[in-house]
């Protein structure tokens, strides 16, 4: 898996899946959108943390400088 998330690309996933997972967890959305919520958010953190995105994959995309 070659990287294909820049930095700020990665921050920004980190920031914006850890307050999803926040507002599912502490109830701030609730019920079922609480918890697709979350899904999504831990799906933000762990792409953000590995620098790879399969859907960026997919559709050819490329936000690291590097490649």
């Amino acid at each position: 898996m070659k990287k294909n998330e820049g930095t700020i690309d990665r921050i920004s996933r980190v920031v914006v899946g850890g307050v999803l997972i926040g507002t599912g967890f502490t109830g701030i959305i609730p019920g079922a959108a609480g918890i697709a919520a979350g899904a999504v958010g831990v799906v933000l953190v762990a792409t953000g943390a590995v620098g790879f995105c399969p859907l960026y994959a997919a559709l050819g995309m490329n936000t690291c400088p590097r490649n």
